[in-house]
């Protein structure tokens, strides 16, 4: 079971930065939420996981 949490945190995490990196491009701010969202995907197990 303690895998499946980690995994479920790390999809929270990565919806959260996504969605942060989207509000940040409609702010005008691109740089930003370019990172925030290429950071979402890295972290989210469903792409390249930094964390495995």
């Amino acid at each position: 079971m303690e895998g499946c949490s980690v995994v479920t945190l790390l999809w929270i995490l990565a919806v959260i930065l996504v969605i942060s990196g989207i509000v940040a491009i409609v702010r005008k701010q691109l740089v930003w939420g370019a990172v925030l969202i290429v950071v979402g995907l890295l972290v989210g197990p469903g792409g390249v996981s930094i964390f495995t």
